[in-house]
């Protein structure tokens, strides 16, 4: 969605009689058209019952409300056949005139046209708190934050990079793990399949209790600009297999 604005240039052309000594002015009109920039941004599906985060262009200033026209638009149909995205949130008007952000209390306030489900509502959740000025959203008068939706949210929460998005070399990963004593695994693969770096990574606390994490792989090179994947994935405590493993899809560059 891009607004078109609208600017009018005004001359004026002077033409001189000839001996006559007075003067005609005409006037002409150019238009010109100028596109509003959109802002980055991200709205969250289910991949597997649980929240999944894609990439959205939002348009400014009311990128909040373009977040949640663009999670009532569901996922597109690459995106549920290539990565198996779903959706909860039913498929009607979404009121995203009844959204409200209070900054000063850093929530936002939305009433739906609908009854929500619990998935729906975490996806309406996540959606809205990726915004610094949001920390809680409130729904039919019951305050939400992401973590009521623990159970909804995947052991391992890559939220940068997204799918299908464009990444050089070396790659920053950010986003949120619960997982035994705090850890889990990666593994980069490149245009080939090829893995071209992994790596055991400690989030800033798990075994029950969500945290952070922020890392960064070593430099690496791909033989052709193309799809690679990070592949996030926990070793089972029991048996040592890989479990709650999650594969992202990326556009590899050198």
């Amino acid at each position: 969605m891009k607004r078109l604005v609208l600017v009018a240039l005004t001359g004026a052309l002077v033409l001189a009689g000839c001996g006559g000594g007075g003067s005609e002015t005409t006037s002409t009109e150019t238009t010109t058209t100028v596109r509003a920039q959109t802002v980055s941004g991200r709205v969250y599906f289910l991949h597997g019952g649980k929240v999944w985060p894609v990439a959205r262009e939002l348009e400014p200033p009311d990128v909040a409300v373009s977040a949640l026209a663009a999670l009532y638009a569901g996922p597109t149909a690459d995106e549920r056949q290539d990565l198996q995205l779903a959706t909860a949130v039913p498929d009607v008007n979404p009121g995203i005139d009844r959204l409200e952000i209070d900054k000063a209390r850093e929530i936002a306030r939305y009433g739906p046209p609908a009854d929500l489900s619990r998935k729906a509502l975490a996806q309406v959740v996540y959606t809205l708190t990726q915004f610094p000025s949001v920390k809680a959203v409130e729904i039919g008068g019951k305050r939400y934050t992401r973590a009521d939706f623990e159970d909804e949210t995947p052991a391992i929460l890559v939220e940068s990079p997204l799918a299908w998005q464009k990444v050089g070399s070396p790659l920053r990963v950010t986003g949120t793990a619960n997982t035994f004593e705090a850890t889990f695994e990666y593994e980069l693969t490149d245009t080939d399949g090829k893995i071209v770096d992994s790596h055991f990574v400690t989030a800033t606390s798990g075994s029950g209790t969500r945290g952070t994490f922020d890392f960064t792989t070593k430099p690496y090179a791909v033989p052709f600009s193309g799809v690679g994947a990070l592949i996030v994935s926990e070793r089972s405590a029991k048996d040592g297999s890989r479990i709650h493993l999650v594969e992202i899809p990326l556009r590899m560059g050198k």
